[in-house]
Formats: structure tokens, C-alpha cells, sequence
């Protein structure tokens, strides 16, 4: 239960953490679990603002609740690695400005793009499997993180980020993977698997592209891990919504 509620902690506003210090190594295997949650919380806003206000608000709400449920620590981390990988020339120049705490121009139009498109892709989820894609996003995103973790170095001995390395082990991948695949099949049925693939498609080819740049991972790297697999997950989600409903079905889609 602690490393749990490490996990909450960490990806949410609530302060759940336990006091003292502890390894957040074993908290990675929760994070696909702590996305379900805040995909059921999605679920229950959509449903209940979807009563008395129009699609286009109700998609803006929920995109200000993930921000502010998630403190928008992965939205910073994404802000950062736009203005780290895009302006440097060197691992080590990116990784100062990674930890530069001001907001430079690429950061700006990065982040302004992330939040008009996930904006747009909120609204433009069908009814159709509405619930189901809500849900399971984010618990497919912070698979992608935990992915991450495991598959390339850290590029600092500290940061934000080496604290999950700590206490790591692969038992926590297959516990996190084990929860996502549950969660897909069960939200999703053949396309929740279809979008759990992508889900750690998209967050290896990113973390392989980062680390070629960085020369390993850091903690903004994960936070834009998770925005960029967010996004990936929606867009694919629709895809398969709009253009192939009648083959991918399950209980909520």
C-alpha cells in the first residue's frame, strides 16, 4: 500500500504520500492504476457536465481538471523538453536547459499546440465508445512512462526523475503492464489492445529519440512521454471510433 500511495501521490494533487523516505522504484507499477482512476473521473465529469453544457465546454473542463488533478507535472515536463531538445545542439546543452526554470519561445508554441489539440481531440471523441476512451487513456499514457523507465538509462546520477529508479525491478513492468492490459481488453475489447500497442509504440520511439539527444532520460522526458502518448492514444481511439466501430466492440464501446 505505500508504494501506492506513493504512486498517487506523485501523479495526482492528492497528498497521499507517506511520510519518510522510500523508495519510488515500486510505485512505477502503479501507474497505469492511478491513470485508470483519473480516467474514471474523466468518465464521471463527461457524464455529468454532457446534462447542461455544449461539447466544446465540456471538452475544456475536463482538459482543466487533468491539469489541475496531475498538478500539470507532465505538461511542465513536456513545456521543458520543447525548449531543451529543440534549443540545443549538445546532450549537455540540452540538459541545462532542461533545468533552465524560465519559458523559452519553443516551449510556448509547444505547449500551445499540446493543449489546443488535446482539447480538440476531447470534444471530438464519439459518443459511441465515449466512456471507454476517457477511461482508458490515461492508464495506457502512464503505461507508456513506466515503459520508458525501463527500457533506457537515466541520463543524470540526480534529477526529478532518478528517484524511480530506486528499488527497480521487472516485476513492476509486468504488474503495470498486466494492469493495462486488463483495463484495454476490458474497456476496449481488440481495440483497447490495438491502443495499448500504440501506447508503448509511441512512448520506445520516444524515449529512443530522446535519449539520442540527452544521452538518457530525465523526469521531463517521462512528463513528455506521457503528453505526447496521451495524444497518440486519442487520435488512434478516434481512428478506430469513427472508421472501424463494428469490429472493435466491447462492453463500454
Amino acid at each position: 500500500m505505500q508504494s501506492l500511495r506513493l504512486a498517487i501521490g506523485f501523479l495526482t494533487i492528492l497528498p497521499v504520500s507517506p511520510s519518510g523516505v522510500a523508495p519510488m522504484g515500486p510505485a512505477r507499477s502503479y501507474f497505469p492504476l492511478v491513470g485508470l482512476a483519473l480516467g474514471g473521473v474523466l468518465t464521471g465529469l463527461d457524464i455529468a457536465l454532457g446534462q447542461v453544457l455544449p461539447p466544446m465546454v465540456v471538452g475544456a473542463l475536463l482538459l482543466i481538471a487533468m491539469l489541475v488533478l496531475t498538478r500539470a507535472l507532465h505538461t511542465e515536463g513536456f513545456l521543458d523538453v520543447c525548449d531543451g531538445l529543440l534549443g540545443g545542439y549538445r546532450p549537455e546543452e540540452r540538459l541545462r536547459i532542461l533545468r533552465d526554470t524560465h519559458v523559452g519561445a519553443f516551449a510556448v508554441v509547444g505547449g500551445t499546440s499540446l493543449l489546443l489539440l488535446k482539447w480538440t481531440l476531447l470534444v471530438g471523441v464519439p459518443d459511441a465508445g465515449r466512456i471507454g476512451l476517457l477511461a482508458l487513456f490515461p492508464c495506457l499514457s502512464r503505461l507508456g512512462m513506466v515503459s520508458a523507465m525501463a527500457a533506457f538509462k537515466y541520463a543524470r546520477k540526480q534529477g526529478a526523475g532518478s528517484s524511480l529508479q530506486v528499488g527497480r525491478s521487472w516485476w513492476q513492468v509486468g504488474f503495470a503492464m498486466a494492469t493495462a492490459l486488463a483495463a484495454g481488453g476490458l474497456l476496449g475489447g481488440i481495440a483497447g489492445l490495438i491502443l495499448l500497442g500504440t501506447a508503448i509504440g509511441v512512448s520506445l520511439g520516444l524515449g529512443r529519440w530522446f535519449s539520442g539527444l540527452l544521452g538518457g532520460m530525465t523526469g521531463d522526458a517521462y512528463g513528455a512521454v506521457n503528453e505526447v502518448t496521451e495524444v497518440s492514444v486519442l487520435v488512434v481511439g478516434i481512428v478506430l471510433l469513427r472508421e472501424l466501430t463494428g469490429l472493435f466492440q466491447a462492453p463500454f464501446w
